[in-house]
């Protein structure tokens, strides 16, 4: 076996009922969430296991569940002893990847998404901006039409380069239309997206700048791993590097496809996407149906993934 890389989910990825197996079999899982409730002062881990749904879609509540299971099954996936030799998350993921990384505690990461949600929200009033993906068009020609769309006022942009034919446009509702109508015409499939907001666009700029300093408010340490940055998708280690791109990261695109290329380079043949859902996992075998991908999100699946691993039966 090569290089093991951890994965991280972000926001989509979220169901009620999530982590809660997780949390009343071990206490490890069920102390992260104890966290979560004690840093953000109200009752997260009720949202996580019980919804409603539409309460646990709200961003300011998504991106701080998704970062609470995936660091508890994270801890208790580090007990059996595999460990990664790079990290990443897709969007909210990064912030995951961090704390798997040792960059941030999960203390102040779920005080900073929680925050990261709050001003995303905040930025763009609801129903001003929308998000599509774009199924099976060129990424050049969609860049070049987004470019010319948004030149005359309508802001859009190129958001998620998920991998090879999916890529996701975020801006404004006239934007998104027109570029994902233009797109049409030459051939794409394009799905709009049940998204709050235009995250990774332009208009998040003003929760960036207001997000640099609730970053100033936590400590980030050099990453003790290598962490592929979604705006670069290159890895980073130092501290000072990591905050830039986390601000960046707001109204940049998310090179995922990138990143997974560049795990793959680096040696990595070995997926394992660590939170609830596997759409990572999906999104790697697109790169490279070849790839060695686990998902765990629950200890059953935690426990057939280090069967495979270990080569060997494994006791909870």
């Amino acid at each position: 076996m090569g290089k093991i890389a951890f994965l991280f989910p972000g926001q989509g990825s979220q169901f009620a009922g999530m982590g809660k197996q997780l949390a009343d079999q071990e206490t490890l899982a069920k102390d992260i969430f104890n966290k979560a409730d004690e840093v953000l002062k109200f009752d997260l881990s009720k949202i996580i296991f019980e919804g409603p749904e539409d309460l646990l879609k709200k961003t300011e509540n998504t991106q701080p569940a998704l970062l609470t299971v995936s660091t508890a099954v994270l801890e208790v996936f580090k007990k059996h002893g595999i460990s990664a030799d790079y990290t990443a998350g897709h969007s909210l993921g990064e912030y995951s990847a961090l704390v798997a990384a040792g960059s941030i505690s999960f203390e102040d990461a779920v005080y900073a998404v929680r925050h990261r949600g709050l001003l995303m929200e905040e930025a763009v009033p609801a129903g001003v901006g929308t998000m599509a993906a774009v199924i099976g068009f060129d990424q050049e020609r969609l860049e070049a039409i987004t470019t010319e769309v948004s030149e005359f006022g309508d802001s859009v942009q190129v958001a998620n380069l998920n991998c090879p034919g999916q890529i996701v446009i975020s801006g404004t509702v006239k934007g998104v239309e027109e570029a994902g109508s233009k797109a049409k015409e030459e051939g794409a499939k394009v799905i709009p997206l049940q998204v709050s907001g235009p995250f990774h666009s332009a208009l998040m700029k003003p929760a960036a700048e207001k997000f640099e300093e609730i970053l100033s408010n936590i400590t980030i340490h050099d990453a003790k791993t290598p962490v592929i940055a979604n705006v670069t998708a290159k890895p980073v280690t130092s501290k000072e590097e990591i905050k830039s791109k986390l601000i960046e990261q707001l109204y940049s695109p998310v090179r995922w496809e990138e990143t997974i290329r560049e795990l793959m380079d680096s040696g990595v043949d070995t997926f394992i996407e660590i939170g609830p859902g596997k759409v990572l996992c999906g999104l790697v075998k697109k790169v490279n149906r070849r790839a060695n991908v686990f998902a765990i999100g629950d200890m059953d699946s935690m426990m057939q993934a280090l069967e495979k691993l270990k080569g060997e039966s494994v006791d909870a």
